[in-house]
Protein backbone atom coordinates (compact mmCIF):
# COMPACT_ATOMS: atom_id res chain seq x y z
CA UNK A 1 0.00 0.00 0.00
CA UNK A 2 2.96 2.65 1.10
CA UNK A 3 4.45 1.86 -2.32
CA UNK A 4 1.38 2.37 -4.13
CA UNK A 5 0.61 5.79 -2.67
CA UNK A 6 4.47 6.36 -3.57
CA UNK A 7 3.85 5.74 -7.25
CA UNK A 8 0.97 8.38 -6.81
CA UNK A 9 2.60 11.05 -4.66
CA UNK A 10 5.51 10.48 -8.04
CA UNK A 11 3.09 11.21 -10.52
CA UNK A 12 1.44 13.90 -8.95
CA UNK A 13 4.44 15.73 -8.39
CA UNK A 14 6.17 14.81 -12.21
CA UNK A 15 2.72 15.64 -13.93
CA UNK A 16 2.65 19.35 -11.92
CA UNK A 17 6.41 19.56 -12.78
CA UNK A 18 6.17 18.75 -16.29
CA UNK A 19 2.82 20.68 -16.95
CA UNK A 20 4.62 23.54 -15.77
CA UNK A 21 7.74 23.01 -17.69
CA UNK A 22 6.01 22.16 -21.05
CA UNK A 23 2.84 24.79 -20.20
CA UNK A 24 5.15 27.96 -19.21
CA UNK A 25 4.46 30.66 -22.13
CA UNK A 26 3.25 28.16 -24.24
CA UNK A 27 1.04 30.40 -26.21
CA UNK A 28 3.88 33.23 -26.36
CA UNK A 29 5.47 32.59 -29.72
CA UNK A 30 3.82 33.76 -32.83
CA UNK A 31 3.11 30.71 -35.34
CA UNK A 32 5.81 29.70 -37.70
CA UNK A 33 5.70 28.99 -40.99
CA UNK A 34 5.79 26.15 -42.23
CA UNK A 35 5.20 23.60 -40.01
CA UNK A 36 3.05 25.40 -37.40
CA UNK A 37 1.06 27.42 -40.37
CA UNK A 38 0.43 23.94 -41.83
CA UNK A 39 -0.93 22.04 -38.87
CA UNK A 40 -2.95 24.51 -37.79
CA UNK A 41 -4.53 25.71 -40.58
CA UNK A 42 -5.54 21.74 -41.92
CA UNK A 43 -8.01 21.17 -38.56
CA UNK A 44 -9.40 24.77 -38.70
CA UNK A 45 -10.64 24.09 -42.00
CA UNK A 46 -11.42 20.73 -41.05
CA UNK A 47 -13.63 22.28 -38.39
CA UNK A 48 -15.17 25.11 -40.58
CA UNK A 49 -16.26 22.74 -43.84
CA UNK A 50 -17.16 19.39 -40.84
CA UNK A 51 -15.44 17.30 -43.56
CA UNK A 52 -13.18 15.25 -41.33
CA UNK A 53 -12.33 12.39 -43.64
CA UNK A 54 -10.31 14.61 -46.36
CA UNK A 55 -6.96 16.77 -45.06
CA UNK A 56 -7.13 20.54 -46.85
CA UNK A 57 -4.73 23.05 -46.71
CA UNK A 58 -6.05 26.27 -48.11
CA UNK A 59 -8.84 24.84 -49.71
CA UNK A 60 -6.96 22.33 -51.66
CA UNK A 61 -6.57 18.31 -50.91
CA UNK A 62 -3.60 17.17 -48.73
CA UNK A 63 -2.69 14.03 -48.34
CA UNK A 64 0.88 13.60 -46.89
CA UNK A 65 -0.15 12.86 -43.68
CA UNK A 66 -2.79 10.91 -41.44
CA UNK A 67 -5.45 12.76 -39.58
CA UNK A 68 -5.39 11.93 -35.82
CA UNK A 69 -3.25 14.69 -34.96
CA UNK A 70 -5.46 17.02 -37.20
CA UNK A 71 -8.61 15.60 -35.29
CA UNK A 72 -7.31 16.30 -31.68
CA UNK A 73 -5.99 19.87 -32.67
CA UNK A 74 -9.96 20.18 -34.35
CA UNK A 75 -11.39 19.24 -31.06
CA UNK A 76 -8.99 21.66 -29.19
CA UNK A 77 -10.19 24.56 -31.79
CA UNK A 78 -13.73 23.35 -30.50
CA UNK A 79 -12.96 24.06 -27.05
CA UNK A 80 -10.31 26.94 -26.97
CA UNK A 81 -10.64 28.78 -30.26
CA UNK A 82 -7.66 30.00 -32.93
CA UNK A 83 -4.67 30.66 -30.91
CA UNK A 84 -1.50 30.07 -29.98
CA UNK A 85 -1.65 28.28 -27.03
CA UNK A 86 -4.57 25.99 -28.25
CA UNK A 87 -3.16 24.95 -31.22
CA UNK A 88 0.00 24.19 -29.14
CA UNK A 89 -1.83 22.45 -26.45
CA UNK A 90 -1.60 18.63 -27.72
CA UNK A 91 2.06 18.62 -28.83
CA UNK A 92 2.90 20.04 -24.88
CA UNK A 93 0.53 17.49 -23.78
CA UNK A 94 2.13 15.00 -26.03
CA UNK A 95 5.70 15.73 -24.35
CA UNK A 96 4.16 15.78 -20.98
CA UNK A 97 3.03 12.16 -21.45
CA UNK A 98 6.05 11.04 -22.98
CA UNK A 99 7.73 12.06 -19.75
CA UNK A 100 5.19 9.75 -17.76
CA UNK A 101 5.37 7.02 -19.98
CA UNK A 102 9.06 7.16 -19.69
CA UNK A 103 8.79 7.59 -15.44
CA UNK A 104 6.72 4.66 -15.56
CA UNK A 105 8.44 2.11 -17.19
CA UNK A 106 11.68 2.90 -16.18
CA UNK A 107 10.26 2.39 -12.34
CA UNK A 108 8.79 -1.02 -13.82
CA UNK A 109 12.47 -1.61 -15.27
CA UNK A 110 15.51 -0.85 -12.63
CA UNK A 111 13.63 1.06 -9.80
CA UNK A 112 12.12 4.34 -8.75
CA UNK A 113 14.98 6.44 -9.05
CA UNK A 114 15.75 5.05 -12.47
CA UNK A 115 11.99 6.20 -13.12
CA UNK A 116 12.10 9.76 -11.68
CA UNK A 117 15.84 10.25 -13.59
CA UNK A 118 14.50 9.22 -16.87
CA UNK A 119 11.45 11.65 -16.55
CA UNK A 120 13.95 14.40 -16.22
CA UNK A 121 16.65 13.71 -18.91
CA UNK A 122 13.77 13.42 -21.22
CA UNK A 123 11.83 16.33 -20.70
CA UNK A 124 15.39 18.45 -20.54
CA UNK A 125 16.98 17.48 -23.91
CA UNK A 126 17.13 20.29 -25.48
CA UNK A 127 15.28 18.77 -28.84
CA UNK A 128 12.59 17.02 -26.49
CA UNK A 129 11.90 20.03 -24.70
CA UNK A 130 11.73 21.96 -28.36
CA UNK A 131 9.63 19.81 -30.33
CA UNK A 132 6.96 19.71 -27.36
CA UNK A 133 6.28 23.80 -28.06
CA UNK A 134 6.31 23.57 -31.73
CA UNK A 135 3.26 22.21 -33.89
CA UNK A 136 4.70 19.18 -35.58
CA UNK A 137 3.38 15.75 -36.02
CA UNK A 138 6.66 14.38 -34.63
CA UNK A 139 6.19 14.47 -30.66
CA UNK A 140 2.89 12.87 -30.89
CA UNK A 141 4.56 10.38 -33.22
CA UNK A 142 7.48 9.82 -31.00
CA UNK A 143 4.94 9.37 -27.92
CA UNK A 144 2.95 6.89 -29.47
CA UNK A 145 5.71 4.65 -30.81
CA UNK A 146 7.45 4.82 -27.38
CA UNK A 147 4.48 4.01 -25.77
CA UNK A 148 3.97 0.87 -28.00
CA UNK A 149 7.26 -0.58 -27.31
CA UNK A 150 7.30 0.40 -23.87
CA UNK A 151 4.14 -1.58 -23.55
CA UNK A 152 5.09 -4.26 -25.76
CA UNK A 153 8.60 -4.32 -23.20
CA UNK A 154 6.45 -4.44 -19.86
CA UNK A 155 4.47 -7.09 -21.50
CA UNK A 156 7.20 -9.55 -21.57
CA UNK A 157 7.61 -9.07 -18.11
CA UNK A 158 3.91 -10.66 -16.89
CA UNK A 159 3.36 -14.39 -16.86
CA UNK A 160 0.79 -15.35 -19.37
CA UNK A 161 -2.48 -13.77 -18.17
CA UNK A 162 -4.97 -10.77 -17.87
CA UNK A 163 -2.16 -8.11 -16.98
CA UNK A 164 0.22 -9.33 -19.92
CA UNK A 165 -3.04 -9.31 -21.88
CA UNK A 166 -3.60 -5.57 -21.10
CA UNK A 167 -0.06 -4.62 -22.01
CA UNK A 168 -0.17 -6.26 -25.45
CA UNK A 169 -3.30 -4.81 -26.56
CA UNK A 170 -1.75 -1.55 -25.67
CA UNK A 171 1.04 -2.21 -27.41
CA UNK A 172 -1.07 -2.82 -30.82
CA UNK A 173 -3.24 0.28 -29.55
CA UNK A 174 -0.69 2.70 -29.42
CA UNK A 175 1.06 1.26 -32.87
CA UNK A 176 -2.72 2.14 -34.10
CA UNK A 177 -2.89 5.24 -33.06
CA UNK A 178 1.11 5.82 -34.65
CA UNK A 179 0.11 4.81 -37.78
CA UNK A 180 -2.98 7.24 -38.07
CA UNK A 181 -0.03 9.59 -36.66
CA UNK A 182 2.28 9.52 -39.20
CA UNK A 183 2.13 6.98 -41.37
CA UNK A 184 3.68 3.07 -41.79
CA UNK A 185 6.26 4.33 -39.41
CA UNK A 186 3.53 3.30 -36.79
CA UNK A 187 4.09 -0.50 -38.31
CA UNK A 188 7.83 -0.61 -39.18
CA UNK A 189 9.66 0.63 -36.30
CA UNK A 190 7.73 -1.44 -33.75
CA UNK A 191 8.40 -4.72 -36.37
CA UNK A 192 11.66 -3.83 -36.48
CA UNK A 193 12.66 -3.40 -33.77
CA UNK A 194 10.63 -6.52 -31.57
CA UNK A 195 11.96 -8.09 -34.69
CA UNK A 196 15.33 -7.52 -34.41
CA UNK A 197 15.22 -8.28 -30.51
CA UNK A 198 13.57 -11.83 -30.90
CA UNK A 199 16.46 -12.78 -32.74
CA UNK A 200 19.05 -11.67 -31.05
CA UNK A 201 17.99 -12.59 -27.91
CA UNK A 202 16.27 -15.67 -28.98
CA UNK A 203 12.69 -15.15 -27.72
CA UNK A 204 10.41 -16.00 -30.53
CA UNK A 205 8.19 -18.11 -27.85
CA UNK A 206 7.09 -14.66 -27.04
CA UNK A 207 5.10 -14.75 -30.47
CA UNK A 208 2.66 -17.35 -28.80
CA UNK A 209 2.05 -15.44 -25.99
CA UNK A 210 1.42 -12.10 -27.65
CA UNK A 211 -2.57 -12.42 -28.41
CA UNK A 212 -1.68 -11.71 -32.21
CA UNK A 213 -5.35 -12.05 -33.40
CA UNK A 214 -7.01 -9.96 -30.94
CA UNK A 215 -4.13 -7.63 -31.03
CA UNK A 216 -3.95 -7.25 -34.66
CA UNK A 217 -8.13 -7.00 -34.89
CA UNK A 218 -7.68 -3.71 -32.78
CA UNK A 219 -4.85 -2.42 -34.65
CA UNK A 220 -7.27 -3.10 -37.96
CA UNK A 221 -10.07 -1.88 -36.11
CA UNK A 222 -8.11 1.46 -35.01
CA UNK A 223 -6.18 2.17 -38.20
CA UNK A 224 -8.04 0.92 -41.48
CA UNK A 225 -11.52 2.57 -40.91
CA UNK A 226 -10.02 6.13 -42.15
CA UNK A 227 -7.34 4.61 -44.99
CA UNK A 228 -10.83 3.00 -46.50
CA UNK A 229 -12.95 5.92 -46.11
CA UNK A 230 -10.60 8.58 -47.69
CA UNK A 231 -10.29 6.04 -50.51
CA UNK A 232 -13.64 6.08 -50.95
CA UNK A 233 -14.10 9.66 -51.22
CA UNK A 234 -10.34 10.37 -53.00
CA UNK A 235 -9.77 7.66 -55.51
CA UNK A 236 -6.22 9.19 -55.96
CA UNK A 237 -5.06 9.09 -52.43
CA UNK A 238 -3.94 5.69 -51.85
CA UNK A 239 -1.22 5.97 -55.07
CA UNK A 240 -0.03 9.16 -53.56
CA UNK A 241 -0.30 8.65 -50.24
CA UNK A 242 1.56 5.03 -49.99
CA UNK A 243 3.91 5.06 -53.10
CA UNK A 244 4.92 8.68 -52.76
CA UNK A 245 4.95 9.93 -49.59
CA UNK A 246 6.24 6.28 -48.21
CA UNK A 247 8.57 4.47 -50.35
CA UNK A 248 9.33 7.58 -52.59
CA UNK A 249 10.48 9.73 -50.09
CA UNK A 250 12.25 7.33 -48.27
CA UNK A 251 14.34 6.82 -51.66
CA UNK A 252 14.55 9.47 -53.55
CA UNK A 253 17.70 10.53 -53.05
CA UNK A 254 18.80 14.64 -52.41
CA UNK A 255 22.03 16.48 -52.66
CA UNK A 256 21.75 18.58 -49.78
CA UNK A 257 24.34 18.03 -47.00
CA UNK A 258 21.80 17.70 -44.31
CA UNK A 259 20.32 14.56 -46.70
CA UNK A 260 24.49 12.93 -45.68
CA UNK A 261 24.40 9.71 -43.72
CA UNK A 262 25.89 11.01 -41.07
CA UNK A 263 23.49 14.33 -40.79
CA UNK A 264 21.76 13.04 -37.46
CA UNK A 265 24.94 12.54 -35.61
CA UNK A 266 25.08 16.64 -34.54
CA UNK A 267 21.48 16.60 -34.34
CA UNK A 268 21.69 13.44 -31.56
CA UNK A 269 24.62 14.88 -29.71
CA UNK A 270 22.96 18.37 -29.86
CA UNK A 271 19.56 17.44 -29.03
CA UNK A 272 20.21 15.03 -26.53
CA UNK A 273 22.23 18.48 -24.49
CA UNK A 274 23.20 18.46 -21.52
CA UNK A 275 22.76 14.86 -21.36
CA UNK A 276 24.94 14.09 -23.80
CA UNK A 277 27.63 13.86 -21.69
CA UNK A 278 26.64 10.92 -19.97
CA UNK A 279 25.52 8.72 -23.24
CA UNK A 280 28.70 6.92 -24.29
CA UNK A 281 29.06 5.79 -20.57
CA UNK A 282 25.47 4.74 -20.57
CA UNK A 283 25.88 2.69 -23.64
CA UNK A 284 28.89 1.14 -22.07
CA UNK A 285 26.74 0.40 -19.06
CA UNK A 286 23.92 -1.10 -19.96
CA UNK A 287 25.60 -3.32 -22.81
CA UNK A 288 25.96 -6.97 -21.78
CA UNK A 289 29.40 -7.61 -20.77
CA UNK A 290 29.52 -10.79 -23.20
CA UNK A 291 27.58 -12.53 -25.97
CA UNK A 292 26.06 -15.38 -23.18
CA UNK A 293 24.97 -12.95 -21.03
CA UNK A 294 22.51 -10.65 -23.34
CA UNK A 295 19.70 -13.13 -22.22
CA UNK A 296 20.48 -11.74 -18.31
CA UNK A 297 19.84 -7.97 -20.15
CA UNK A 298 16.97 -8.22 -22.58
CA UNK A 299 15.56 -5.19 -21.17
CA UNK A 300 18.79 -3.48 -21.52
CA UNK A 301 19.23 -4.92 -25.46
CA UNK A 302 16.39 -3.82 -26.38
CA UNK A 303 16.04 -0.65 -25.60
CA UNK A 304 19.42 -0.10 -27.17
CA UNK A 305 18.09 -2.08 -30.30
CA UNK A 306 15.66 0.49 -30.33
CA UNK A 307 17.61 3.43 -30.21
CA UNK A 308 20.21 2.31 -32.13
CA UNK A 309 17.66 1.14 -34.85
CA UNK A 310 15.46 4.02 -35.28
CA UNK A 311 18.61 6.00 -35.99
CA UNK A 312 19.74 4.09 -38.85
CA UNK A 313 16.29 3.65 -40.35
CA UNK A 314 16.63 7.26 -40.61
CA UNK A 315 19.52 7.46 -41.47
CA UNK A 316 19.70 5.30 -44.57
CA UNK A 317 16.79 6.77 -45.41
CA UNK A 318 17.01 9.69 -47.99
CA UNK A 319 14.29 11.85 -46.66
CA UNK A 320 15.90 13.57 -43.44
CA UNK A 321 14.20 16.36 -41.01
CA UNK A 322 16.10 17.16 -37.51
CA UNK A 323 12.76 15.91 -35.84
CA UNK A 324 12.91 12.36 -37.31
CA UNK A 325 15.20 10.64 -34.97
CA UNK A 326 12.81 11.77 -31.84
CA UNK A 327 11.56 8.11 -30.95
CA UNK A 328 14.82 7.18 -29.76
CA UNK A 329 15.24 9.66 -27.13
CA UNK A 330 12.85 7.73 -24.41
CA UNK A 331 15.08 4.78 -24.84
CA UNK A 332 18.26 6.49 -24.12
CA UNK A 333 16.26 8.67 -21.60
CA UNK A 334 16.32 5.25 -19.80
CA UNK A 335 19.45 4.09 -20.56
CA UNK A 336 21.18 7.30 -19.20
CA UNK A 337 18.67 7.17 -16.04
CA UNK A 338 19.85 3.30 -14.97
CA UNK A 339 23.53 4.54 -15.34
CA UNK A 340 23.01 7.55 -13.19
CA UNK A 341 20.77 6.05 -10.98
CA UNK A 342 23.89 3.17 -10.51
CA UNK A 343 25.86 6.91 -9.69
CA UNK A 344 23.62 7.78 -7.17
CA UNK A 345 25.29 6.36 -4.06
CA UNK A 346 28.54 6.24 -5.19
CA UNK A 347 31.06 8.55 -4.10
CA UNK A 348 33.51 8.64 -7.66
CA UNK A 349 32.88 6.60 -10.96
CA UNK A 350 35.38 7.95 -13.09
CA UNK A 351 32.52 8.42 -16.01
CA UNK A 352 30.58 10.73 -14.07
CA UNK A 353 33.93 12.82 -13.54
CA UNK A 354 34.32 12.60 -17.41
CA UNK A 355 30.77 13.68 -17.79
CA UNK A 356 31.65 16.91 -15.86
CA UNK A 357 34.28 17.65 -18.02
CA UNK A 358 32.19 17.22 -20.99
CA UNK A 359 29.33 19.16 -19.89
CA UNK A 360 31.66 21.94 -19.34
CA UNK A 361 33.39 21.58 -22.67
CA UNK A 362 30.89 21.06 -24.68
CA UNK A 363 29.15 24.51 -23.02
CA UNK A 364 32.05 26.24 -23.96
CA UNK A 365 31.99 25.05 -27.44
CA UNK A 366 28.21 25.67 -27.62
CA UNK A 367 28.90 29.50 -26.33
CA UNK A 368 31.87 29.91 -28.48
CA UNK A 369 30.29 28.82 -32.11
CA UNK A 370 26.75 30.63 -31.12
CA UNK A 371 28.39 33.94 -30.25
CA UNK A 372 30.60 33.53 -33.85
CA UNK A 373 27.67 33.06 -35.59
CA UNK A 374 25.53 35.43 -34.11
CA UNK A 375 25.84 38.17 -36.22
CA UNK A 376 24.74 35.82 -39.46
CA UNK A 377 21.32 34.72 -37.23
CA UNK A 378 20.73 38.19 -36.57
CA UNK A 379 21.77 39.75 -39.71
CA UNK A 380 18.07 41.56 -40.89
CA UNK A 381 16.70 42.55 -37.58
CA UNK A 382 15.87 45.87 -36.64
CA UNK A 383 16.09 44.61 -32.72
CA UNK A 384 19.08 42.89 -33.39
CA UNK A 385 20.71 43.92 -29.70
CA UNK A 386 17.25 41.91 -27.91
CA UNK A 387 18.54 38.80 -29.72
CA UNK A 388 22.42 39.21 -28.73
CA UNK A 389 21.31 39.60 -25.53
CA UNK A 390 19.33 36.80 -25.32
CA UNK A 391 22.33 35.00 -26.63
CA UNK A 392 24.72 36.41 -23.88
CA UNK A 393 22.18 35.15 -21.42
CA UNK A 394 21.88 31.64 -22.67
CA UNK A 395 25.84 31.58 -22.23
CA UNK A 396 25.96 32.76 -19.50
CA UNK A 397 23.80 29.89 -18.15
CA UNK A 398 25.45 27.28 -19.65
CA UNK A 399 29.15 28.30 -19.02
CA UNK A 400 27.99 29.47 -14.77
CA UNK A 401 25.76 26.21 -14.57
CA UNK A 402 28.61 23.89 -16.02
CA UNK A 403 31.44 25.44 -13.81
CA UNK A 404 28.64 24.88 -11.04
CA UNK A 405 27.94 21.13 -11.50
CA UNK A 406 31.69 20.55 -11.76
CA UNK A 407 32.56 22.07 -8.88
CA UNK A 408 29.31 20.40 -6.66
CA UNK A 409 30.54 17.26 -8.29
CA UNK A 410 33.77 17.45 -7.07
CA UNK A 411 33.82 18.55 -3.51
CA UNK A 412 29.82 17.45 -2.72
CA UNK A 413 28.60 14.51 -5.08
CA UNK A 414 26.83 13.55 -7.76
CA UNK A 415 23.54 14.29 -6.18
CA UNK A 416 24.31 17.97 -6.31
CA UNK A 417 25.48 17.87 -9.51
CA UNK A 418 22.56 16.39 -11.15
CA UNK A 419 20.52 19.34 -9.51
CA UNK A 420 22.67 21.62 -10.69
CA UNK A 421 22.57 20.28 -14.06
CA UNK A 422 18.99 20.14 -14.32
CA UNK A 423 18.59 23.60 -13.07
CA UNK A 424 20.89 24.75 -15.62
CA UNK A 425 19.27 22.65 -18.32
CA UNK A 426 15.74 24.20 -17.09
CA UNK A 427 16.90 27.69 -16.73
CA UNK A 428 18.31 27.48 -20.64
CA UNK A 429 15.31 26.06 -22.14
CA UNK A 430 13.19 28.87 -20.44
CA UNK A 431 16.23 31.67 -21.67
CA UNK A 432 16.08 30.29 -25.04
CA UNK A 433 12.29 29.48 -25.19
CA UNK A 434 11.92 33.50 -24.44
CA UNK A 435 14.07 34.28 -26.71
CA UNK A 436 12.25 32.75 -29.69
CA UNK A 437 9.57 35.91 -29.82
CA UNK A 438 12.07 38.06 -31.49
CA UNK A 439 12.44 35.63 -34.30
CA UNK A 440 8.41 36.04 -35.13
CA UNK A 441 8.31 38.81 -37.68
CA UNK A 442 11.01 36.44 -39.53
CA UNK A 443 9.23 33.23 -39.21
CA UNK A 444 5.65 34.37 -39.00
CA UNK A 445 3.23 37.12 -40.67
CA UNK A 446 1.08 37.49 -37.48
CA UNK A 447 1.49 41.04 -37.03
CA UNK A 448 0.63 42.23 -40.74
CA UNK A 449 -2.37 39.68 -40.85
CA UNK A 450 -3.27 41.32 -38.07
CA UNK A 451 -3.29 44.92 -40.04
CA UNK A 452 -5.17 43.25 -42.79
CA UNK A 453 -7.76 41.51 -41.34
CA UNK A 454 -10.00 44.67 -39.66
CA UNK A 455 -9.85 45.80 -43.20
CA UNK A 456 -10.89 42.85 -44.53
CA UNK A 457 -14.85 42.23 -46.63
CA UNK A 458 -16.04 39.03 -47.67
CA UNK A 459 -15.15 40.53 -51.31
CA UNK A 460 -11.70 41.63 -50.81
CA UNK A 461 -8.42 39.07 -52.67
CA UNK A 462 -5.57 38.13 -50.41
CA UNK A 463 -2.87 37.06 -52.61
CA UNK A 464 0.35 35.13 -50.82
CA UNK A 465 2.97 36.77 -53.57
CA UNK A 466 5.83 33.74 -54.79
CA UNK A 467 5.22 32.48 -51.93
CA UNK A 468 2.68 30.61 -49.17
CA UNK A 469 2.65 32.26 -45.72
CA UNK A 470 1.25 28.74 -44.37
CA UNK A 471 0.26 31.19 -40.64
CA UNK A 472 -1.67 33.51 -42.76
CA UNK A 473 -4.71 31.56 -43.86
CA UNK A 474 -4.87 30.92 -39.91
CA UNK A 475 -4.74 34.39 -38.90
CA UNK A 476 -7.22 35.67 -41.00
CA UNK A 477 -9.12 32.72 -40.72
CA UNK A 478 -10.00 32.51 -44.40
CA UNK A 479 -8.45 31.05 -47.40
CA UNK A 480 -5.71 33.16 -49.29
CA UNK A 481 -4.87 32.89 -52.83
CA UNK A 482 -1.29 31.70 -53.45
CA UNK A 483 0.16 33.33 -56.47
CA UNK A 484 3.31 32.09 -58.96
CA UNK A 485 3.75 29.24 -55.86
CA UNK A 486 2.68 25.16 -56.07
CA UNK A 487 5.28 23.44 -53.56
CA UNK A 488 3.80 21.02 -51.74
CA UNK A 489 -0.26 21.67 -52.97
CA UNK A 490 1.15 20.52 -55.74
CA UNK A 491 -0.75 17.15 -55.88
CA UNK A 492 -3.70 18.45 -54.54
CA UNK A 493 -3.77 21.42 -57.32
CA UNK A 494 -3.70 18.45 -60.21
CA UNK A 495 -6.31 16.71 -58.87
CA UNK A 496 -9.57 19.10 -58.97
CA UNK A 497 -10.13 23.07 -59.69
CA UNK A 498 -8.15 24.90 -57.61
CA UNK A 499 -7.46 28.21 -60.57
CA UNK A 500 -10.09 30.28 -58.86
CA UNK A 501 -6.94 30.76 -55.88
CA UNK A 502 -3.59 29.08 -57.30
CA UNK A 503 -3.21 31.68 -59.88
CA UNK A 504 0.22 33.12 -61.81
CA UNK A 505 1.50 36.27 -62.42
CA UNK A 506 -0.80 37.00 -64.85
CA UNK A 507 -4.50 36.36 -63.15
CA UNK A 508 -3.14 38.30 -60.19
CA UNK A 509 -2.52 41.45 -62.08
CA UNK A 510 -6.01 41.14 -63.76
CA UNK A 511 -7.64 41.15 -60.38
CA UNK A 512 -4.96 44.03 -59.20
CA UNK A 513 -6.29 46.09 -62.43
CA UNK A 514 -10.14 45.48 -61.70
CA UNK A 515 -12.68 47.07 -59.39
CA UNK A 516 -12.02 44.18 -56.24
CA UNK A 517 -9.79 45.79 -53.39
CA UNK A 518 -6.50 42.88 -53.82
CA UNK A 519 -4.03 42.75 -50.81
CA UNK A 520 -0.28 41.33 -51.36
CA UNK A 521 1.48 39.97 -48.74
CA UNK A 522 5.18 39.98 -50.14
CA UNK A 523 8.71 39.34 -48.69
CA UNK A 524 10.95 42.55 -49.20
CA UNK A 525 13.23 41.99 -51.81
CA UNK A 526 10.42 40.64 -53.95
CA UNK A 527 8.54 43.88 -52.84
CA UNK A 528 11.96 45.67 -54.07
CA UNK A 529 11.77 43.92 -57.66
CA UNK A 530 8.30 44.64 -57.92
CA UNK A 531 8.44 48.34 -57.26
CA UNK A 532 11.29 49.39 -59.38
CA UNK A 533 10.09 47.13 -62.62
CA UNK A 534 6.31 47.37 -62.57
CA UNK A 535 3.64 49.27 -64.22
CA UNK A 536 1.14 48.85 -61.38
CA UNK A 537 0.70 50.80 -58.66
CA UNK A 538 1.20 49.79 -55.20
CA UNK A 539 0.16 51.21 -51.96
CA UNK A 540 2.07 49.89 -49.17
CA UNK A 541 0.34 49.51 -45.56
CA UNK A 542 2.43 48.04 -43.17
CA UNK A 543 5.74 46.32 -43.18
CA UNK A 544 8.23 44.28 -40.95
CA UNK A 545 11.89 44.07 -41.22
CA UNK A 546 11.00 40.84 -43.95
CA UNK A 547 7.56 41.74 -45.34
CA UNK A 548 5.60 44.14 -47.00
CA UNK A 549 1.66 44.51 -47.16
CA UNK A 550 0.64 45.74 -49.84
CA UNK A 551 -3.01 46.84 -51.29
CA UNK A 552 -4.17 48.36 -54.96
CA UNK A 553 -6.04 50.50 -53.33
CA UNK A 554 -6.32 53.59 -51.09
CA UNK A 555 -8.24 54.21 -48.46
CA UNK A 556 -9.19 56.61 -45.70
CA UNK A 557 -7.06 54.46 -43.07
CA UNK A 558 -4.17 55.27 -45.40
CA UNK A 559 -4.53 59.35 -45.29
CA UNK A 560 -4.64 59.69 -41.69
CA UNK A 561 -1.43 59.41 -39.35
CA UNK A 562 -1.42 56.09 -37.65
CA UNK A 563 1.41 54.12 -35.66
CA UNK A 564 1.76 50.72 -36.88
CA UNK A 565 1.17 47.54 -34.07
CA UNK A 566 4.15 46.71 -32.19
CA UNK A 567 6.91 44.97 -34.23
CA UNK A 568 6.34 47.03 -37.35
CA UNK A 569 7.87 50.01 -39.06
CA UNK A 570 5.71 52.93 -39.90
CA UNK A 571 3.35 52.32 -42.54
CA UNK A 572 4.58 53.96 -45.79
CA UNK A 573 2.17 55.45 -48.44
CA UNK A 574 3.24 56.09 -51.83
CA UNK A 575 2.25 59.44 -53.61
CA UNK A 576 2.17 58.47 -57.43
CA UNK A 577 2.82 61.00 -59.52
CA UNK A 578 2.05 61.57 -62.73
CA UNK A 579 3.52 59.80 -65.72
CA UNK A 580 7.49 60.46 -66.22
CA UNK A 581 7.73 61.67 -62.65
CA UNK A 582 9.45 59.78 -60.13
CA UNK A 583 7.28 57.96 -57.63
CA UNK A 584 8.28 58.46 -53.63
CA UNK A 585 7.20 57.18 -50.55
CA UNK A 586 6.87 58.99 -47.39
CA UNK A 587 6.11 58.16 -43.88
CA UNK A 588 2.47 59.48 -42.46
Amino acid sequence: MANQGRWGRDLLMLSLLLGALFGYGLGERALWSPDEGRYAEIPREMVVSGDYITPRLNGVKYFEKPPLFYWLQSISIKLFGVNEWSLRLWTAVFAWLGCLAVYVSARRLFGRRAGLVAAVVLATSLLYYAMGRIITLDMAVSVLLSCSLLAFLWGTLEPVGPQRRVAMWAFFVFAALATLTKGLIGIVIPAMVIGSWMALVNEWRILKSMYLFSGVALFLLIAVPWHVAVSQANPEFAEFYFIHEHLQRYLTKHRAPFHKAWAFVPVLLLGLFPWTAFLVQAIHHNLPLSWRQRQQHKEAVFLILWAGLVFVFFSVSSSKLIPYILPMFPPLAILIARYLAAAWEKEDWAGIRSGYWVFLATSLLLVVVGLATAPHYVEGYSDAAKLAGSMYAVAAVLVLGALATLILGRHFGFRKAFLSMTATAVLMLIVMSGSLLLFDQSRSVKSLAGVLKPRLRPSDVVASYHAYYQDLPVYLQRRVTVVGWRGELSFGAGVEDVSSWIVDDAALWQKWNGPATVYILVDRERYEKLRARSEHKFYPLAQTDFHVLLSNKVGPTERRHSMAPHGLARFRFPYVLPDGEETREENI
